[in-house]
């Protein structure tokens, strides 16, 4: 004849049990989820390739049209752009010195992307002798946000290493990955704003040959202010 199983013992293996079964539950739950965010993730991406290969076409179709009517074809003004910056404290002005915190720019090589308003470009007139800046196509601001790509998750500097780090701060603005991000940073979307904000300023590298000239002007011959569509070679060469 066994001995009789003590009570408490019953009672410690059957809560044991139910919480095995609740645990296998809720691991099924977070792999369907997992598989329903990959599936969604990806769906968005093949979404964007295709935006971002009409938008491609409609320019080639539009230059051609332009030129086959013996005129030009003007691009739309540029909504976003990357400022660098490239000098540091010696003799600076108070006030520029306040601007360039605003943009975030403590440090030297320090980068960030900004939205381009009348506000905007006031600033960046003020402190231009400080900043390069211009445009960044796609193939930069993807490389960036890949490569030197950091988020701030309460407070802290978090390497973009996975959608979910993404996904837990701005989730609530529909952006649930890097490509969602890149997309909102490049076409500057409604959630410009919090997107710019959770990505760390990015760090780049001294650039590569050097910079010479920093006080004098890009139109000059030198390194400061707006270089438009060149600032894509600068940030090749600091990336």
């Amino acid at each position: 004849m066994s001995a009789p199983v003590p009570e408490l013992l019953l009672k410690k293996r059957a809560r044991d049990e139910a919480w095995a079964a609740k645990r296998q539950a809720a691991a099924l739950e977070q792999r369907k989820a997992a598989r329903e965010s990959r599936r969604e993730i990806f769906k968005r991406a093949e979404q964007y390739v295709k935006e971002y290969r009409q938008q491609e076409k409609d320019t080639i179709r539009l230059r051609r049209e332009a030129k086959v009517k013996g005129g030009f074809y003007v691009e739309p003004e540029a909504k976003l752009a990357f400022v660098v910056r490239i000098r540091g404290l010696n003799k600076i002005h108070p006030k520029t010195k306040k601007i360039l915190q605003l943009l975030r720019l403590r440090q030297i090589n320090n980068g960030v992307f900004v939205r381009i308003t009348k506000a905007t470009l006031g600033l960046l007139k003020r402190v231009e002798p400080y900043i390069a800046w211009g445009y960044p196509n796609l193939k930069t601001v993807r490389e960036l946000i890949y490569k030197r790509g950091f988020g701030k998750v309460q407070g802290n500097r978090i390497p973009l290493t996975d959608n979910k780090i993404v996904e837990q701060v701005l989730g609530a603005k529909n952006i649930l990955c890097v490509e969602d991000l890149i997309h909102e940073i490049f076409t500057v979307g409604p959630a410009f704003k919090e997107a710019s904000n959770f990505l760390w300023p990015f760090k780049l590298s001294s650039a590569r040959g050097g910079l010479d000239k920093k006080r004098l002007h890009f139109v000059e011959g030198g390194q400061a202010g707006n270089r438009e569509q060149k600032i894509n070679n600068l940030i090749r060469r600091m990336n």
